[in-house]
């Protein structure tokens, strides 16, 4: 299998804008080893969840809590523990139906434990494949 970084250069490359991203979305999402060696304890938790629940055709998870630290929230928290806002995009058929809001919901639900241990925002953004 290639570096994950060979691939995302070869498809920036090669496709134009819109398809490298779609290339660097799905390799995210099939390579088990791009995340999961930075990944912290609650970015896994949520990927779990995401995966079990919707059986995604592509899932990225961006750690944006380094932007947050100055947050009187998070200032309170000693900057907390550098895992509570996340940036999720994920393509599902599970999503076929259903408006934004509950796509939202039905991550949300899934994520209640990671929202009372101290996980306080995500970004969303719920496609299916033929949205994408």
């Amino acid at each position: 299998m290639l570096p994950v970084r060979l691939v995302q250069r070869a498809a920036v490359a090669s496709v134009g804008y819109r398809q490298s991203l779609r290339v660097l979305m799905s390799t995210s999402a099939s390579d088990p080893h791009s995340d999961s060696a930075s990944a912290g304890h609650v970015e896994s938790a949520i990927r779990e969840k995401i995966n079990a629940l919707l059986k995604p055709s592509s899932v990225t998870i961006t750690n944006d809590s380094w932007q947050h630290r100055h947050h009187s929230a998070m200032r309170a928290q000693g900057g907390g523990n550098g895992e509570t806002h996340f940036s999720v995009n994920v393509v599902s058929d599970a999503f076929r139906g259903k408006s934004t809001m509950q796509r939202h919901r039905m991550i949300y639900a899934a994520l209640s434990d990671e929202f009372a241990q101290g996980l306080h925002a995500l970004s969303l953004k719920t496609k299916t494949p033929e949205e994408v």
